[in-house]
């Protein structure tokens, strides 16, 4: 009795874990795993996208920014050449030189002398004191020799104009024999140097390396690039550069240095010798500042609008690791911009500096991965700490710009870049954890309802995914199960007949490749590749025409000329795959054919010889079955050439090269219902075929060259 009890209540105990409650918890884990799987795979792929759209974005900014640098420095470059062998510049460069000497010899009043120093002690020292943080001896500054001091005095000390506007005086009034050119002269380099956006325009005596002319009467003009003040400028590179140079086509770049005429300012120069009877007697200077550079580069400050957000920017970063392009930071927010500088580390002399020129190019220090792969001349996109401390998107790249080594950079802040993907993060968990709850209500509900059915229904997919395009399942029940049966067996049909159009469409574009271009170039464009050219370094080119096709056709209907064209050509392919040759184009009722390429073949000449054979009879079968009198002039030749694939809508495999224009010349010389061939296929040939050299005969491009005509 006590076994029998413990069976029955055995049998009567209640499952804990029925197949009910098994599906329930195996659909609800699978469904939590689910969404956390696809929120996750959402955030990172979000996350790359969005990344690789970034770093695309920067790049297209970056390579667009930096043709408009290097075209303004192209443009610069031609304008002052141009300028430089003008008879204008050439003459006033003469003349300036004999008037400068003159002065230059002449003795010069102390009382003169002693205005022009009262003038730098009041005007120019006070001015500099406060860029260079300490005030200078004033005869650190001052011109050197009478020339120089007789010129400011007037050009300069007296000038009735502002400072900004003494490029207004035409003639000091002096009387002087350089005031007279001055006065010739300047109104038209004056305009010269307002259209072309030049900061200053000047030219120096090659010789002595005075500045014997500028347009804007700054403290250098009249001074010597040789002694004196300005001796270790830029400027003074520039000029004994040029100055030893009789090249017409020379200039000389230098990068931009603080240049104290300018008031301190980031300054370049590009010069070029002006050369008269093949001397140089001088060099004509452009001054150019950093403010048009500055203007590209950040966009006339309008970053916002250039798609660069709240952060993003592009700047220059010079060999030296030194801005040559202010930051975004530096225009929007001063005293955000230095905090930033003090919280990296920026040094208290150097933020000084930047105080003081009122600009950080030429002193702030940017020496970041992308400074550095760019000065080294590589372009990159990456994730990098940037200047600020702080991580950054970035694209960089070198310039190209003769004379100069910059590196663009542009860049966003990361934060920034990302705050989309950081919000979807916030919103997937969200509907992260609804989905969890529809899951769970959800599986109790299938839990229920699906264990027969799903059954069936699972096994038809897992059949359908093997690959079996007939797998049906029954229909059991006409409830949603049901009709999702129904729904299934008509979505396998429908698959199945698409599957059969698309292999049916498949095969017709393989078919119609194949037509327009041989078999290994067909594949190499199916693998993706963008760019297919190649050189062979020997190949047999053919050029056939149907000698006096042009007036039969003028006296056919259409119809029947492209029939009876078709017809030929169309004979003429069967005999080209018969021995292995390749069709390259015809046109009009020229036909050209390739041997040995896109696989090479060692008798190509030999083959190509068979087919000119072959065309030349076919033709003529060709005619006497059309009753039309029409008759082929083939012409051949070997060597290299170089093939490849050209066009983007309609492909055309096509070839290039001497070899080609040769076999072309021989066809268009040569006698109708023959085969004319050059020196390098008759002697591959000689000893198979049999030749009557037509001697030496003129080839349009080419001279006389020597031709064979194969006997039929």
């Amino acid at each position: 009795m006590s076994v029998g009890s413990d069976s029955h209540a055995a049998s009567n105990r209640p499952v804990r874990w029925g197949l009910g409650l098994r599906l329930f918890a195996i659909l609800t884990l699978l469904g939590a795993i689910a969404v956390l799987v696809t929120g996750i795979l959402g955030y990172v792929r979000a996350r790359d996208a969005l990344e690789q759209a970034i770093y695309n974005q920067l790049t297209t900014a970056r390579e667009i920014k930096a043709r408009q640098v290097e075209t303004y420095f192209r443009n610069i470059h031609a304008e002052l050449r141009l300028l430089a062998t003008s008879k204008m510049v050439v003459e006033s460069t003469r003349e300036f030189r004999v008037a400068f000497n003159e002065l230059d010899r002449e003795p010069l009043a102390d009382e003169m002398r002693q205005k022009v120093s009262d003038w730098y002690s009041a005007h120019f020292l006070p001015a500099i004191s406060r860029v260079l943080g300490k005030e200078p001896p004033v005869a650190d500054y001052l011109p050197v020799g009478s020339g120089g001091n007789y010129l400011q005095y007037h050009y300069v000390v007296t000038n009735p104009h502002p400072e900004e506007r003494r490029r207004l005086l035409d003639d000091a009034g002096d009387g002087s024999r350089y005031s007279k050119l001055h006065a010739v002269y300047h109104p038209l380099m004056r305009a010269a140097a307002t259209t072309l956006g030049f900061d200053d325009f000047m030219i120096a005596d090659a010789k002595s390396g005075r500045l014997i002319y500028a347009v804007d009467k700054e403290v250098d003009f009249a001074t010597s690039t040789q002694i004196g003040p300005y001796r270790k400028t830029n400027v003074a590179a520039a000029v004994a550069r040029c100055a030893g140079s009789a090249d017409r086509s020379a200039v000389c770049l230098e990068d931009f240095a603080l240049y104290a005429p300018s008031g301190g300012e980031p300054t370049a120069f590009m010069a070029a010798p002006v050369i008269d009877e093949g001397v140089v007697i001088g060099v004509l200077i452009a001054q150019l500042s950093d403010n048009e550079i500055d203007k590209v580069v950040t966009g006339d400050r309008r970053w916002s609008h250039e798609g660069f957000g709240a952060t993003g920017e592009a700047y220059l970063v010079g060999p030296d690791h030194l801005v040559r392009s202010a930051p975004r930071a530096f225009y929007e927010n001063r005293d955000h911009y230095f905090a930033e500088l003090k919280a990296v580390g920026t040094s208290e002399a150097e933020m000084d500096a930047i105080r003081r020129f009122d600009t950080p190019i030429l002193i702030q220090r940017v020496d970041t991965k992308a400074s550095r792969s760019a000065l080294a001349g590589v372009e990159g996109t990456g994730e990098i700490i940037g200047y600020r401390g702080v991580p950054t998107l970035a694209s960089w790249g070198p310039l190209s710009i003769p004379g100069l080594k910059w590196a663009l950079i542009a860049k966003i802040d990361s934060a920034e870049a990302f705050a989309p993907v950081y919000r979807l993060r916030q919103d997937l968990a969200v509907v992260g954890g609804l989905a969890l709850l529809v899951v769970i209500a959800t599986s109790g509900w299938l839990s229920r309802a699906l264990l027969g059915p799903l059954h069936d229904l699972t096994a038809g997919v897992k059949r359908f995914a093997a690959g079996d395009y007939g797998a049906k399942v029954p229909v059991r029940s006409r409830d949603e199960i049901g009709q999702l049966c129904v729904a299934f067996n008509g979505m396998v049909d429908e698959l199945r007949e698409k599957n059969i159009v698309i292999e049916g469409k498949n095969r017709e574009n393989e078919e119609l490749l194949l037509n327009v271009l041989p078999a290994p170039i067909a594949n190499r464009l199916r693998g993706g590749e963008q760019r297919i050219a190649d050189g062979f370094a020997e190949v047999t080119v053919s050029f056939a025409d149907l000698v006096g096709f042009t007036a039969l056709s003028s006296e056919m209907p259409p119809q029947e000329v492209v029939t009876l064209l078709n017809g030929l050509f169309t004979r003429f392919d069967v005999a080209a795959q018969e021995l292995g040759i390749e069709k390259i184009k015809t046109v009009g009722d020229a036909y050209m054919a390739v041997c040995g390429l896109p696989v090479p073949v060692a008798n190509h000449a030999e083959r190509m010889v068979r087919m000119a054979i072959r065309m030349v009879h076919i033709t003529r079968e060709h005619a006497l079955e059309h009753q039309v009198d029409m008759k082929l002039r083939v012409g051949i030749n070997s060597g290299p050439v170089v093939a490849g694939v050209i066009g983007k809508s309609k492909y055309i495999y096509d070839l290039w090269g001497d070899t080609v224009n040769l076999a072309s010349r021989m066809e268009s010389g040569g006698i109708p219902d023959s085969v004319q061939v050059t020196r390098p296929v008759y002697e591959k040939l000689k000893g198979l075929c049999a030749f009557e050299s037509r001697g030496a005969i003129e080839v349009k491009g080419k001279g006389s060259v020597e031709a064979w005509l194969l006997r039929l």
